[in-house]
This record gives structure tokens, sequence and C-alpha cells, in this order.
């Protein structure tokens, strides 16, 4: 049974890889920092297994690991979810907000990739796929700070690719479109209609058509597929 690691994994896109994962017949570690209520229900519903950890911590994403490797081998399979958002005019935005953004983003998916990626490199073989957003591909006026922690991302999905092919693993990347999510539920129902009219599939993404994305990125089908951005956005990026 192969192990998946999906970080903030209590809702959202998260919680329906989890979801889709567990129906795969993988074994799913459902991290999660404070919605423990919401993470242990998933948890008892699919027969994942709940870990709260802080990943912009160190310590604790090395003892998160060290878990698993420890009672059950270690990161087959990384998705790496976790993510906020800030909305705010960039003269108006704080250091502490471009710090939280920043570590939630971008700083988590280094830490929870190279406290994984050892275990990959010995087997020679495994799968990194990284959550960005469209906004990381062509950037968001009023989210400055939350574009560019997604355009990180790409850029270290592209390189990390490069270094971890010779090893047998596949680094990719998924960058959402307009998704609905509770990260949008603050978006008023004017601009969530207005955003699926700018969609040539005139509608809004679900959380099943992200998911569905990163279960390819995580299959053979794509054994040969790595360092590439898949826009799952209804073509509102064209």
């Amino acid at each position: 049974m192969k192990n998946v690691l999906i970080t903030g994994a209590s809702r959202g896109i998260g919680k329906e890889c989890a979801v889709i994962f567990a129906k795969e017949g993988y074994r799913v570690f459902i991290n999660y920092n404070k919605s423990e209520k919401e993470a242990f229900s998933l948890a008892e519903e699919i027969g994942g297994v709940p870990l709260k950890c802080d990943v912009k911590n160190s310590q604790e994403v090395k003892d998160m690991i060290s878990f698993i490797e420890k009672n059950y081998g270690g990161v087959d399979v990384l998705i790496n979810n976790a993510g906020i958002s800030k909305i705010k005019l960039l003269s108006d935005t704080t250091e502490e907000e471009y710090d939280e953004v920043f570590d939630t983003n971008m700083k988590s998916v280094y830490l929870v990739t190279k406290a994984s990626i050892p275990y990959m490199i010995r087997k020679k073989c495994g799968r990194i796929i990284n959550i960005s957003s469209m906004w990381g591909v062509t950037g968001a006026s009023m989210e400055v700070i939350y574009s560019a922690s997604k355009a990180a991302v790409i850029g270290f999905t592209k390189a990390l690719a490069k270094e971890l092919g010779p090893s047998g693993i596949n680094v990719n990347c998924i960058a959402p479109g307009v998704i609905n999510t509770d990260m949008n539920k603050t978006l008023d129902e004017e601009t969530l209609s207005s955003l699926s009219e700018e969609t040539p599939l005139m509608r809004l993404g679900t959380t099943e058509d992200v998911a569905k994305a990163v279960l390819f990125f995580a299959s053979e089908n794509s054994s040969f597929i790595t360092g590439q951005v898949l826009s799952v956005d209804g073509g509102i990026t064209i």
C-alpha cells in the first residue's frame, strides 16, 4: 500500500484529494493544524491517519515525517496543498502578513518536501505534487503577495524536478482557477458570477476537478511527465 501525505487536508481541495486517494487504495495521512474536528471526522470517514503539524515549523515537520517513516515506511506521494490567501493592496500589507503568507504557501512546501525526499531518493521513486494557483501564473491585483508566493511554488517545482529526476522522482504542479472552496467564500455572488462568465467553460471549478488532476500526477499515467504546471481553471488563463 502506498502512502500519501496531504498538507492542509481537513477541508477544500486537500479534503477532496484525501477522499479520492483513499478510494484508490492509498493510505492517507491527513495533515492539519487547527481544524482538528474536521480532520478526525475525515479520517474516520475514509480510514485515514490524522496528523497535527504546523507545516511552517521545521521541528514539527521533521517529527511528522519521522512518525510516518517509523510506523509506515515513508511518504510515497506528497501533496503540498496547505495555503492561505490575502486580498489587500500591497501598500496596506504589513510585513507580518507577508511573512504569514510566504511561510504558509512556500516555506511549508520547502520544509515538508525536504523532510520527505530522503525516503524517495533511497527508493528511487516518488511523486511530489504542489498546489499553486492561476494567480501564480498570471498575477492578481490586490493579491500581490499571494500571487508571488504561488509563483514561487511554480519555480520551486520546475527546479526540483530537474534536481530529483535522476532519482526517479516526478515533481509537478497544479494551478487551480476559481474553485468553489472556503477560500473563495469571501467573494460576493456578483464577483463569483463575473468570474464564472470569464471562464470559457462558464462555471466555477470544483474540488473534485482539482483532485482528479492531482491523482493523475500521482499515477503511472504521468510517469514521463515532470516539472509541469497543469492549469485546472476552465480556460480562464488562456
